[in-house]
């Protein structure tokens, strides 16, 4: 009996080297391993293909449950209806900057006439005709930079949209808000923008055109016009749509006309071409 239980011991011996070899063999794979899990390369990796990857999943796997969703996200963006011209709305992007400056401007000027009669008042050595002239000095430069800030952003469009043909006749139109010099908005309604052409007017885009000639196949077309008849081109009206004034062209021979202002109509504008829908 003392035999085998002599080759039990020697046999779990050797045994036990083996198992220590494999045990720190098990332990260097894991330590080799274990960067490569938080490589930046792998991670860059899984993010930027990580639609592809979950793709590929789907189709050795053939679960329905990642499927549903990708063809759920293609067809809500195809039933998503195209957004109609007539429905956007270009605002200028500098419309509280201007309104700002003419609030600033008529600020300034009232302040410099309520305090330009303190001048006579304060006891000082000047004598009354050089106080006279800063006083008026005060209130003309006030009120000619108020003038100057009324006159650049007059025309500066803050909203523009289309006007669809079935509210205007048959034929495309174009509504456009201006400010006036006491930030009250003036809506102009350009019943045929063909009127409209390139101002010289600095801080504008564009005019209504004192002259237009219309072709020979339009005077004698469908927009066939007869000498003395007039038609409306533009009118501009308040917030409360009440008529401030119109343009109007006189047509004379071989379709040439000429326009002219009823009232107070705004004739040049100033837009953002870059940003028009």
């Amino acid at each position: 009996m003392l035999i085998p239980r002599l080759l039990v011991q020697r046999t779990l011996l050797r045994s036990l080297p083996t198992t220590r070899v494999l045990f720190s063999r098990t332990i260097h794979v894991k330590q080799t391993l274990r960067p490569l899990a938080h490589t930046p390369s792998v991670a860059k990796f899984s993010r930027r293909n990580i639609v592809t990857t979950s793709a590929s999943t789907t189709t050795e796997s053939t679960s329905p449950s990642t499927t549903t969703p990708v063809q759920n996200e293609t067809e809500t963006d195809t039933q998503q209806p195209p957004v109609s011209l007539y429905d956007q709305v270009y605002v200028g992007p500098l419309e509280q900057t201007y309104k700002r400056l003419k609030l600033f401007s008529i600020t300034s000027l009232a302040l410099s006439t309520t305090l330009a009669p303190f001048i006579f008042v304060v006891e000082s050595s000047l004598p009354m005709n050089a106080r006279i002239a800063l006083a008026m000095i005060a209130i003309t430069t006030s009120a000619s930079s108020t003038a100057l800030v009324g006159w650049c952003g007059k025309s500066y469009v803050t909203q523009l949209k289309y006007i669809r043909p079935e509210e205007n006749g048959g034929a495309e139109g174009m509504e456009m808000t201006t400010m006036s010099l006491f930030v009250k908005p003036r809506i102009t309604r350009v019943y045929d923008p063909s009127f409209l052409v390139e101002s010289g007017r600095p801080f504008a885009k564009w005019e209504l055109a004192q002259t237009v000639v219309l072709s020979k196949e339009e005077s004698e077309g469908e927009r066939r016009v007869e000498p003395g008849q007039e038609e409306t081109v533009a009118e501009t009206r308040d917030k409360d749509g009440k008529l401030l004034g119109r343009w109007v062209v006189t047509w004379g021979e071989n379709g040439e006309g000429t326009c002219r202002e009823i009232g107070s109509v705004v004739r040049c504008y100033s837009v953002h071409e870059e940003l028009l829908p």
